[in-house]
């Protein structure tokens, strides 16, 4: 078994379109989830245009809106902003949230929006690592996670 791995990709930023679905369900019994990483970083316009990338990772029925995120939803697993302007006077921010405690063992929810009016897409990268759980530890986590995504 690995203990880590990445998933990662570029999705649009447009309204309907930003979002992806990380899928877990091929995941071993025993084992679950904990994000270590959330990374954003511009498709285009690299060093030509303002990039705002905004991102979330939740565990909920829907996604959360990069924008508005609300750090009391508890199936909100992360959150990342990465904002790289043309002009010199100011230096590229990289900023993310990520609770590494949550235990996923279900399929988890990307959203993601580039907020300088250019609507273009947005790479983004999330580092895993494996855990081992108990048979008790998994019910109660699995269950955990359902009820999350159940609400």
């Amino acid at each position: 078994m690995r203990k880590e791995f990445v998933m990662r990709g570029q999705t649009a930023s447009t309204a309907g379109l930003n979002t992806e679905i990380l899928n877990f369900s091929g995941f071993k019994p025993g084992t679950a989830y904990r994000l270590v990483e959330f990374s954003l970083y511009p498709a285009n316009s690299v060093n030509t245009a303002d990039n705002e990338c905004l991102g979330t990772v939740t565990a909920g029925k829907t996604g959360v809106d990069p924008e508005n995120p609300d750090f009391s939803d508890e199936g909100l697993i992360a959150v990342a902003s990465t904002n790289a302007h043309n002009s010199v006077a100011y230096g590229p921010l990289h900023y993310s949230v990520i609770n590494d405690t949550f235990l996923i063992t279900q399929n988890l929810i990307l959203m993601v929006r580039e907020t300088a009016g250019g609507n273009r897409p947005v790479n983004w990268q999330c580092r895993f690592e494996a855990v081992k759980m108990s048979g008790p530890e998994e019910a109660v986590t699995n269950y955990k996670q359902f009820a999350i995504s159940d609400e």
